[in-house]
């Protein structure tokens, strides 16, 4: 009987484990899809603010340079737990 219950919590773990990487794994491709797009978005549209605004350009640039830095700091934070997740 005891045999029984350790077997069970030993297929049990291991399917936690399993899970943990699955889980690890959609993490940090819906991270890298995300950013794929937002990425492509803002420079999207700063491109097309600066053709209808020529003379706005460099203030465009920034505000399109600093969202697309934060946009990128949230992409590495979400990689670095979606990691450290898949370790432990």
């Amino acid at each position: 009987m005891l045999s029984m219950i350790a077997l069970v919590q030993e297929a049990a773990t291991a399917a936690g484990a399993d899970y943990g990487l699955l889980g690890a794994g959609l993490a940090i491709g819906l991270a890298v899809i995300g950013a794929g797009l937002g990425l492509g978005r803002i420079g999207g549209q700063v491109a097309e603010s600066i053709a209808r605004q020529p003379e706005a350009a460099g203030d465009i640039r920034g505000a399109g340079l600093l969202i697309a830095v934060l946009l990128e700091g949230a992409t590495i934070i979400a990689l670095v737990f979606a990691l450290l997740f898949k370790l432990l």
